[in-house]
């Protein structure tokens, strides 16, 4: 595992597992000795996840590498879902400067077609994004 990996697991806190309505009632309690423990700290933060999240979608995931794999897709999904989430806003404010100047003189402005251009490569990303998630 390189540094990297191991800095910025250390920097961000686990992930907690989601609330659900009703609350959880049902408890398992579960006894490792000390190098047990330390194995799965370890992939604990690796993973950013706590322990018992790792625990739970390791068993219902097929195992610690599939629930790995799925809270690493998970993770990289919400990064590119952030960053077109951004890129969106910024287009949406460039198609309004693009109305207004449109409304107020009766004329495209020239960067137009790059901006049409934007809207569809962002629509690109997004449709490969869903075809990530559904797959």
């Amino acid at each position: 595992m390189s540094d990297d990996v191991e800095r910025v697991g250390a920097e961000r806190k686990p992930s907690r597992r989601r609330r659900v309505e009703g609350g959880r009632q049902h408890r398992h309690v579960v006894r490792v000795t000390p190098e047990e423990e330390a194995q799965l700290l370890r992939l604990a933060l690796r993973y950013r996840v706590s322990v018992p999240k790792l625990l739970v979608d390791s068993a219902l995931a097929g195992g610690s590498e599939a629930a790995a794999e799925s809270a690493t897709t998970r993770a990289a999904l919400l990064t590119e879902l952030f960053g077109v989430h951004r890129l969106l806003a910024n287009i949406a404010n460039n198609v309004n400067q693009i109305a207004k100047a449109a409304n107020s003189t009766g004329d495209m402005p020239t960067q137009t077609p790059e901006v049409l251009a934007a809207v569809r490569r962002v629509a690109e990303r997004i449709d490969a994004l869903v075809d990530r998630l559904s797959s």
